[in-house]
């Protein structure tokens, strides 16, 4: 139990259970002792001395959310909007018909098109979605998966980062606020909390509703990391059949993200710093020529650049 090990032997127990008295008085002072530790002058030391990786480690989870809000600009096709009314003169229930919704991500349609979305995902998602096959829609997934796996990749490294430097401050500091209160800790270190890794996936979904209202039939297809990579390579795979030129692209996937890093030695290519200096350095994978500016995703347009660098680059040719 926590409090056994703060105050070790203290408890008064009776028949085996732990007064509760006894319990209120150790957790007060407890609080008590933290106060006071978090709000001497040694600690306050400590604090300022780590300040500037304190910053650095918050500006880095600024630049996870970032990421995570990256969005895929993928609708149905609107087909407009109708009002359905039962004007018969039986009280039919129509239970289904509460399930219908009318959303850029929904796609109504019949039973044979759910069915045909459940067999061949991608080729109905783009069919029915409005989604070209073309050298712009592919850099924009592209872009979303970069971002997604950096972000992902970027959380793991920011709580390593922020582990190491609280492990460097544990022999001037008790144990027991790092082994038992590492939040609180983190946080009059002046951390910002690294917020659970809740990357919202869209999600497109077919749906069929009996003119009936008495059945219901649905197809979701969740573009999560794993399905966008497929479908970069589908998408990729058409470009390459329709003309051969686009053909000599590559895609953005995680092992060519993982080969430019291993190419470019895990060393930002524009300040130089390299993991060997920062071991949780976050290194991202950045497009010479930007894609807004006609750049593609070729091994010789790409380049590793520190989180730090790519954020502060945006669209301005290198």
């Amino acid at each position: 139990m926590i409090l056994d090990a703060i105050f070790p032997g203290v408890f008064l127990s009776i028949n085996g259970k732990i007064g509760l008295f006894s319990v209120v008085l150790l957790l007060g002072v407890w609080e008590v002792y933290s106060y006071w530790y978090f709000n001497n002058e040694k600690f306050l030391k400590l604090k300022f001395g780590i300040e500037k990786h304190t910053i650095d480690c918050n500006n880095l989870n600024e630049h996870i959310e970032e990421l995570k809000k990256t969005r895929l600009d993928i609708n149905s096709y609107d087909y407009g909007f109708g009002d359905r009314y039962d004007t018969s003169r039986y009280s039919f229930k129509r239970n289904e018909w509460k399930k219908t919704e009318r959303d850029g991500k929904v796609h109504n349609c019949s039973a044979s098109v759910c069915k045909a979305a459940n067999d061949q995902p991608f080729k109905y998602l783009c069919k029915y979605f409005d989604i070209n096959v073309s050298e712009e829609t592919l850099s924009h997934l592209e872009n979303a998966l970069n971002n997604y796996l950096a972000a992902y990749q970027g959380k793991i490294l920011l709580e390593q980062e922020r582990d190491r430097l609280m492990q460097t401050l544990t022999d001037p500091l008790p144990s027991l606020f790092y082994k038992l209160s590492k939040s609180r800790l983190a946080k009059e270190l002046g951390f910002e909390p690294v917020r659970l890794f809740d990357i919202d996936f869209q999600t497109y979904r077919f749906q069929y509703v009996s003119s009936g209202g008495n059945s219901s039939y649905e197809v979701s297809i969740i573009l999560d990391m794993e399905n966008l990579e497929k479908f970069i390579k589908y998408i990729g795979d058409k470009l390459r059949l329709r003309n051969s030129a686009k053909g000599q692209r590559a895609l953005m996937t995680p092992q060519l993200r993982e080969k430019i890093k291993q190419r470019d030695n895990n060393t930002c290519q524009r300040c130089w710093v390299s993991v060997k200096e920062e071991p949780n350095l976050l290194i991202e994978i950045d497009h010479i020529t930007p894609i807004s500016k006609g750049g593609i995703t070729t091994e010789d347009n790409l380049q590793a650049l520190c989180w730090r660098c790519n954020r502060t680059k945006g669209a301005k040719l290198s």
